[in-house]
Parts: structure tokens; C-alpha cells; sequence
């Protein structure tokens, strides 16, 4: 295959993976919607490696949409982030094996801090989804490297769910332009607010 071919087919089975997720989601999605929207505290997306950085973006789309949200390192919360979590609060737990050790040794405290726990991953049946009260399930059928390694399917699909989360609640709680201006003062999307009179000098 010549470059142009190999770029097309890992785009390709990212597409598709994004319509697999699509066509499998389920009540559980719902509930988890409702539960974020009826949420009290924050929302605190879990994770470390890839999984981390989806849940870092995540946490920073969900906050500028109007839901308050942050992101929090596994291997930091057992050393004391835990602490930023508070009862509460709902904790989104991201794992595509749902086996990963550094987020399964903070469930412990999380319970007796009382949080509620939905877990985003892609087997049901792992310990982290069993250990959740709603688990939401991203399942890809491999992924885009050919060496079926890279996270590239599985963290685009958990991605996409995350966004589809977090617009949706958006347009539940009536978000508008004013309020993005308010939390979008800087950049180019803070000019574009301000010529339109969103945001007030």
C-alpha cells in the first residue's frame, strides 16, 4: 500500500468503529446521562495512559459546556488526589481493558467516599464495569494499528461517547452562546464572542 492507502484504511476502521459503538448504544448510556445531569458535585474523569488523555479532554469539554468537571491521574489519586473527590460527586472511570491496575486500587476509597462510580470500557464483564454502577460499554473490534496495539479505535470510540455525553447534557440544561462566552473569554473564540456581543468588555 502507498501512504495515501495506509492513511485511508486506519481512517477507515476509526469510522467504523465510531458507527459500531453507535448502533450498540444502550438504557445504560441514558441512566448515565441522567445521573451526570442530576449530579450535585463534579464530574471527575479517571484514568492514566491513553485513557488518561481522553479523560483529561473530556473533563475539559464537559467543563466548558456547563457541566463542572476535571480530570484526575490514577497513580496521583492513591497518593492523595483522592482527596479532590467528595461524596457528591459522580467519577467516570475510563479503561478499554477494564482491568487496569492503577485505576482498580482507587475503587476502594472512591466507595467509602460514597461517589458514584460509571465506568467507560470495553468489556462488561471486567472488574472495573462490575464494579460500577453503570458501565458503559465502548467495544471495538481491534484497533487501527495493524499490530493491533496502539489505542487508536478503542480511545477515538470512548472519545466520541464522551462528546455525544457532554453536548447532550449541554442541550439538556439550556446552555447557550452567553454562557460559552462567559467560560471562552481568550482566543479566537473569545474574539468571535465579543464581536458578537456575547461577551461584555
Amino acid at each position: 500500500m502507498n501512504i495515501t492507502e495506509m492513511l485511508n484504511k486506519v481512517m477507515d476502521s476509526e469510522i467504523n468503529s465510531i458507527l459500531e459503538v453507535k448502533s450498540s448504544i444502550d438504557d445504560a448510556y441514558v441512566q448515565a446521562v441522567e445521573k451526570i445531569f442530576h449530579c450535585r458535585g463534579k464530574v471527575i474523569f479517571l484514568g492514566v495512559g491513553k485513557s488518561g488523555h481522553i479523560g483529561k479532554k473530556l473533563a475539559a469539554s464537559f467543563a466548558s459546556t456547563g457541566t463542572p468537571a476535571f480530570f484526575v491521574h490514577a497513580t496521583e489519586a492513591v497518593h492523595g488526589d483522592l482527596g479532590m473527590i467528595e461524596k457528591d460527586d459522580i467519577v467516570i472511570a475510563i479503561s478499554n481493558s477494564g482491568e487496569t491496575k492503577e485505576v482498580l486500587d482507587t475503587l476502594p476509597s472512591i466507595k467509602m467516599i460514597g461517589s458514584t462510580i460509571i465506568s467507560i470500557t470495553g468489556n462488561n464483564d471486567s472488574t472495573l464495569a462490575k464494579s460500577s454502577e453503570i458501565s458503559l460499554e465502548v467495544q471495538v473490534n481491534g484497533e487501527a494499528d495493524p499490530l493491533n496495539l496502539a489505542p487508536t479505535n478503542s480511545s477515538t470510540a470512548t472519545l466520541v461517547v464522551g462528546d455525544a455525553m457532554a453536548i447532550t447534557l449541554s442541550q439538556m440544561k439550556g446552555f447557550q452562546k452567553e454562557d460559552f462566552g462567559l467560560f471562552h473569554p481568550g482566543g479566537s473564540l473569545g474574539k468571535q464572542l465579543l464581536e458578537a456581543g456575547l461577551i461584555k468588555e
